[in-house]
């Protein structure tokens, strides 16, 4: 069984129950077993801004699919609760990531792990903190706490934690 773990974020009402609802089907995934979920966390859009708020979370699992049937599997979800991609970086129902894959490092036309931008995302890293500080994440060598150390401060004042 691999560690993996996933970066959900929604930004279409009702943001809460689409979270909840693909938690729930990852939790139904006879190959994935959910560990630990972090907080949720309210952030700006990046990247195309004439947008709501996201909500995002992250969850850890085990897993022993390959990396590109897991991938299969967050876009099934995603598609399952009505993921339209027309717009870069756009309003979404919900974006599921592998952010890591164990140790692995990927670089494959449709999966990059780590995830390339994660060491940018607040979104992502604050949850991810929550989880595993101390997690060396592969290619970067760093810790997950030492990378959300490194956010600057103007990042970090555009997000709001909500508690569990």
């Amino acid at each position: 069984m691999t560690v993996v773990y996933i970066a959900l974020g929604t930004n279409l009402e009702p943001r809460k129950e689409h979270l909840e609802k693909a938690l729930q089907m990852f939790q139904n995934m006879p190959a994935l077993r959910v560990k630990q979920i972090s907080s949720l966390y309210e952030s700006k859009p990046v990247g195309y801004l004439d947008q709501p708020d996201f909500l995002n979370l992250v969850f850890a699992a085990e897993t022993d699919l390959s990396p590109l049937a897991l991938l299969d599997a967050c876009q099934g979800v995603e598609n399952e609760l009505g993921r339209i991609r027309t717009i870069r970086f756009g309003p979404r129902t919900l974006d599921a990531d592998i952010v890591l894959f164990g140790d692995a490092v990927i670089a494959e036309e449709r999966l990059t792990v780590p995830h390339p931008r994660m060491q940018e995302r607040t979104f992502v890293l604050l949850p991810l903190q929550e989880l595993a500080p101390d997690l060396v994440v592969p290619k970067l060598e760093k810790t997950v706490a030492e990378l959300a150390a490194a956010l600057p401060s103007e990042e970090l004042a555009g997000i709001w934690h909500y508690r569990k």
